[in-house]
């Protein structure tokens, strides 16, 4: 880096850019923002040393990964990118649930619109073998106009942060 600009770390550490800056490689002097979040957060000294116990051919990745977890501190200095990891599990989570709901609810449509089970009449018709089945045994077949309702309030369930899953 001598005689060209020095690189955003030496930039804002105010101290000149050696030739063998761990910095350079990965904090260009023209983003100096990447580096000054990453130094805020981490500080320099212990990106110092983290970038140092790595290989170089991993050090771009833990870089991505400081400038990342440095953003997120920045909006949530508690939770960091944990706080958006949860929200996006708890996100699956409640689609997850939806998508359960929308499967049993066609499941239920299906079973009120096509007959599938024959009779107990049909089957001693059809094969000469004996079965005991009630008379009225196609009844319990036949699923009434609310069931998916009481599908649905049986898949409600409550997330961590008190918000019903399905709605």
């Amino acid at each position: 880096m001598v005689g060209t600009s020095p690189c955003a770390s030496c930039k804002l550490l105010r101290r000149r850019c050696a030739k063998d800056c761990i910095f350079a490689p990965y904090f260009p002097s023209d983003d100096p923002h990447k580096f000054a979040i990453v130094h805020k957060v981490f500080g320099a000294s212990n990106v110092s040393k983290m970038l140092q116990e790595l290989p170089v051919h991993q050090r771009a990745d833990a870089v991505s990964s400081l400038v990342y977890e440095a953003n997120a501190r920045m909006r949530d200095p508690v939770y960091g990118c944990v706080g958006a990891i949860s929200y996006l599990q708890n996100q699956v989570s409640e689609l997850q649930m939806q998508l359960a709901v929308a499967q049993a609810e066609i499941l239920c449509i299906q079973m009120q619109h096509e007959p599938t089970v024959p009779t107990a009449q049909q089957i001693l018709d059809t094969d000469e073998k004996s079965y005991f089945l009630p008379n009225n045994f196609p009844q319990y077949l036949n699923f009434p106009s609310s069931s998916s309702n009481v599908i649905h309030d049986s898949l409600k369930r409550e997330s961590i942060f008190g918000h019903d899953m399905v709605s």
